[in-house]
């Protein structure tokens, strides 16, 4: 749907006499006189002044092309302008306004003219004349896709009439109500997508599994040497209940960084071994996956009895025939664990009997990947999590189809980590607190982010400042981390650092997700500004994970007010979903979300913040609709709109990946 980019209100004209410094407003005058100017470095600046006959005002179009402003303002047109208002050497004017010739039936046409966007060559009154015309014939016929008793019980106006006043409003209320149900539609096609998912899902049989209470806390004295967390011990619950039951798990483990959801996954995965489940537990980087299969590897094998869980790791960097002996051993059932990256869902691999899928860092991975390793089994079990808080008011959008169990708090003995923005010229000192920090026995990480989406160039930013820092501390023994390295690379600088072989790991954000090193007590990030507060926060979250206070540093150039402010919040919480609130604010929900990484369509009219209330209505009505009619049998023209919206969306995520 092709809409205005804004709408000119030539009801709210203001008389040029009347106009004041400093405010937005709309005039329409006449012009009487064109002038152009020499700028600075030789520009050529356009100036008019047009009469509105209760006064004249300068407009000022600063480096516009001589030619191309002769040929399109004359003295004589009569325009329309809007812009800001401003004093220049005691006189009042308008700088670099839009603007656009008015016809002299524009004022009859509607006293609300919609402004669309252009290509060039494009009249605006010609297309609104198109527009207007296609309204007249087609707004009326075409059918509306949502029952009326559903437009009455939302206060919803029907589709015709809405079209007509997202167009060509007879008021300002009339094109609020006109949005509010283009609004609704968008947000009620995402929620019966979403929770069609739900459902399907839902209807599919699953192995119940069980563990009785007994055997649970036989089963958790002997694994952790630590007791669980209120939080961990309610989240346990919410997976036990959900495999118990004969339909699939579908749940969404959510905890900040540190909160202990490896602990509450390898009780899932312990669950499943139980009853003679393969399970698999899949990570983003090799390094995460690695990380897992030792800590959860060494975790599984102190479960009580006899017999243990044989647990095998899968990525990228194994042998052809290590990868064999792997895919052998899950074909066989004689494997009941696998660790792994996306290898795990090459065409080559197969299961037994896969009873349990877990995904880590889910959002770091596509739609199509998820989907992928669901079909490894016909009915599995799944449980993702993520230490990526997604913010409350986008949890019914995000993850409607899943049940959700969220880990509030931190075992208990970690101290806050203590955040502080820095200036540049705080380099040296920041340094030499880095020093005292190495000096008792501790690590350090130097982050480095990604350079205009390249790898490669970051590599080589990263590999430079490691040889700077190198040169300049010759005392300190240093470990370089990047995304060019091989995966065999990668794991032998982790191994490395986590074994205090190097006191500094200079990296780029491969080092993002899960690594766990609780020796490593400080976080130095340069350039934070170039990062999202997300981002920052789960780089911050790979420090404070031991029981000494740890630092993150936030270095930046950036002068900007505004970017010292949004560091600044980082500084003031260590809560992960305050600040996912406030880069939500700050983002909007399209780029939070990455809508192609999650799935979700892109929205025109809809904000899944501010439309909350919205939002709450067609979910509800998608409910109803799955419920009662979940075949669209009395509403075709919805069944129509679903499929093609579903045809699109299938075609975005295969070409996205």
């Amino acid at each position: 749907l092709y809409l205005p980019r804004r709408y000119d209100d030539y009801t709210q004209l203001s008389p040029i006499a009347k106009l004041q410094p400093n405010a937005q407003v709309t005039v329409i005058g006449v012009v009487r006189h064109t002038e152009i100017r020499a700028g600075s470095g030789g520009r050529k600046d356009y100036t008019f002044v047009i009469d509105d006959g209760s006064a004249l005002l300068s407009v000022m179009l600063f480096g516009q092309g001589q030619f191309y402003m002769q040929q399109r303002i004359r003295i004589g047109q009569q325009l329309v302008l809007r812009g800001i208002t401003s004093i220049f050497r005691n006189r009042l004017q308008m700088t670099n306004p839009d603007w656009e010739e008015l016809d002299a039936d524009d004022l009859q046409l509607a006293r609300i003219v919609p402004v669309y966007s252009l290509t060039e060559g494009l009249r605006p009154k010609t297309l609104r004349d198109a527009i207007r015309q296609a309204l007249d014939y087609w707004a009326e016929r075409i059918p509306d896709y949502i029952p009326e008793a559903t437009l009455e019980r939302t206060d919803l106006a029907d589709l015709g009439w809405t079209l007509n006043n997202l167009h060509f409003p007879e008021s300002w209320d009339h094109l609020s109500h006109a949005k509010r149900r283009y609004v609704f539609d968008e947000l009620l096609l995402l929620q019966h997508a979403i929770l069609s998912n739900r459902f399907a899902w839902q209807s599919t049989p699953a192995d119940p599994l069980s563990m009785d209470n007994e055997a649970l806390d036989a089963t958790l004295q002997a694994i952790f040497p630590y007791t669980l967390t209120s939080a961990q011990r309610r989240a346990i619950e919410d997976i036990r209940g959900d495999i118990a039951k004969p339909i699939p798990m579908n749940r969404l483990l959510q905890g900040d960084v540190g909160s202990g959801k490896t602990a509450v996954a390898v009780t899932a995965l312990a669950i499943a071994f139980s009853q003679g489940k393969q399970a698999a537990l899949m990570a983003p980087t090799g390094i995460l996956a690695e990380q897992h299969y030792r800590n959860v590897g060494a975790a599984l094998a102190k479960m009580p009895g006899e017999r243990k869980p044989v647990v095998a790791l899968l990525t990228g960097s194994l042998t052809a025939a290590e990868r064999d002996r792997v895919y052998a051993g899950l074909a066989d059932g004689s494997i009941n664990v696998v660790i792994g990256t996306h290898a795990i869902i090459q065409s080559g691999v197969e299961f037994a009997d896969l009873g349990l899928i877990i995904i880590d860092e889910q959002h770091r991975f596509g739609v199509k990947q998820r989907a992928r390793l669901k079909a490894k089994s016909q009915s599995p079990e799944l449980l993702t999590m993520t230490a990526t808080p997604i913010p409350r008011t986008l949890a019914m959008t995000m993850h409607g189809d899943l049940d959700v169990s969220e880990i509030d708090e931190l075992p208990p003995g970690r101290k806050p980590i203590m955040t502080k923005l820095l200036r540049p010229g705080q380099r040296r000192e920041l340094w030499d607190f880095v020093l005292k920090e190495v000096a008792s026995e501790r690590q350090v990480y130097v982050v480095f982010p990604l350079i205009e989406e390249s790898e490669s160039l970051s590599a080589k930013a990263a590999t430079k400042e490691f040889e700077k820092l190198k040169n300049t501390y010759k005392n300190l023994r240093f470990g370089l981390m990047h995304g060019k390295l091989k995966p065999q690379e990668k794991d032998e600088v982790m191994d490395m650092f986590r074994d205090r072989q190097y006191d500094v790991l200079v990296s780029t954000t491969v080092i993002e997700v899960g690594v766990d090193v609780p020796n490593a007590t400080t976080m130095i990030i340069e350039n934070a500004d170039r990062f999202g507060l997300a981002q920052l926060h789960q780089l911050r979250g790979r420090v404070g994970r031991g029981s000494d206070q740890s630092y993150c540093f936030l270095l930046t150039e950036s002068k900007a007010q505004q970017t010292r402010e949004r560091l600044e919040i980082l500084t003031k919480t260590n809560d992960g979903f305050v600040v996912a609130e406030k880069d939500l604010e700050i983002r909007g929900p399209g780029e939070f979300l990455g809508y192609k990484q999650s799935g979700l369509p892109d929205l025109i009219l809809a904000d899944l913040v501010n439309d909350a209330t919205i939002l709450e209505d067609a979910r509800n009505t998608a409910i109803a609709v799955i419920k009662t009619d979940p075949e669209l049998e009395t509403s075709p023209q919805l069944r129509e709109l679903l499929d093609k919206r579903l045809r699109l969306a299938e075609a975005e995520i295969m070409r996205s990946g």
